[in-house]
């Protein structure tokens, strides 16, 4: 298959160009597409068969369900049996924006969208050209990360093009992502909010909102995951990442040990730093993420940088922890996540 490149515009995309991606996608094809939290793999959500292909192209299990992208509040009435009352101020304060809500879901959305689910992941991307591909489609889009499965989320056209070329259609190329991590998933279904996946809207905002929420900690054991992200191994590089969490200190001089240690056995070892302790740390192979004290700086930069060592040929990465707290929860769970929880505590 050729994979079509469309290059836009990221603030004044070209309507004519969005329009040619808008087609395929009208076709049962599949088109990668700029939204402000990761690059997304969109299908026509309606059709299964449509739905399905996006599962091939990644290489996904099928039991993962996809989340739907509207353009239009009027969309969501389609997808859904009902809007809990409680639905409407979150979707008041962060609609279109980086948070997904689970409902019970119409008998429109076909299972091959939600994986066999019953329930049924919205959200509003908050970007100009993902909401123009919505609407010149005229359908609502499914669409996960546009990564082969398990690797890295892309924040860029390029990183798509790595893992996709020659198995979507089209990829359009609207620049870099804003927040760099997926969208925070909320379950509505029950009597207390749950956070299903910590991401751009942070569990702080939504308790301002809602007041208790729950938060998910389920990496495995769950047999049919209600989002993207619960049941298998996530955005992981080739090399191997251990997470080293504890005061900042300690976590520099547990990195240094283990260093020599990976090194001494023949192994190339990368290291995640922050802006606050690059300079801890010697050799070729160390990057920093960003400032700990703004993860904005870290999330928008960290799957690039896991791809970046990739690219560097280092076998091992050791990562620094940086606190729970805010967006800094969604980096986290990522990075735990991406070292199938190999952490360990200075």
């Amino acid at each position: 298959m050729e994979t079509l490149y469309i290059k836009v515009d990221e603030k004044n995309p070209e309507i004519d160009k969005i329009r040619i991606a808008a087609e395929i996608i009208k076709k049962g094809g599949l088109v990668a597409f700029p939204t402000e939290t990761v690059y997304g793999l969109g299908a026509n959500a309606l059709d299964e068969k449509a739905a399905i292909k996006i599962f091939e192209a990644k290489k996904r299990p099928q039991d993962n369900p996809l989340i739907v992208h509207i353009q239009d509040i009027k969309e969501l009435y389609l997808l859904v049996k009902e809007v809990p009352q409680k639905a409407y101020s979150l979707i008041e304060k962060f609609w279109p924006g980086p948070l997904t809500l689970i409902f019970e879901k119409s008998e429109r959305v076909p299972n091959g969208t939600t994986g066999g689910l019953d329930t049924v992941a919205v959200r509003m991307p908050d970007h100009r050209v993902a909401r123009l591909l919505i609407r010149e489609s005229g359908v609502p889009i499914a669409a996960p990360s546009a990564n082969l499965s398990g690797k890295p989320s892309p924040t860029n056209a390029q990183d798509v093009m790595e893992d996709m070329k020659g198995r979507i259609d089209a990829v359009i190329d609207g620049g870099d992502s804003k927040f760099g991590v997926e969208s925070t998933v909320l379950d509505l279904t029950g009597d207390i909010p749950i956070i299903l996946r910590p991401g751009g809207i942070t569990k702080e905002e939504l308790e301002e909102v809602l007041g208790r929420v729950q938060v998910e900690d389920a990496i495995s054991g769950i047999e049919k995951p209600k989002s993207p992200g619960m049941k298998y191994r996530h955005y992981s590089p080739k090399a191997e990442i251990y997470l080293i969490v504890g005061e900042i200190p300690l976590q520099i001089k547990k990195i240094k040990e283990l260093a020599k240690e990976f090194e001494r056995k023949g192994f190339k070892v990368g290291i995640l730093a922050t802006a606050q302790t690059r300079k801890e740390y010697f050799g070729e192979n160390v990057i920093s993420a960003g400032d700990r004290d703004a993860p904005l700086t870290i999330s928008s930069n960290l799957f690039s940088l896991l791809r970046k060592f990739d690219r560097m040929g280092v076998d091992v990465i050791l990562a620094e922890g940086i606190p729970e707290t805010g967006l800094g929860l969604a980096v986290m769970n990522r990075l735990k996540r991406a070292s199938g929880n190999r952490i360990i505590k200075a």
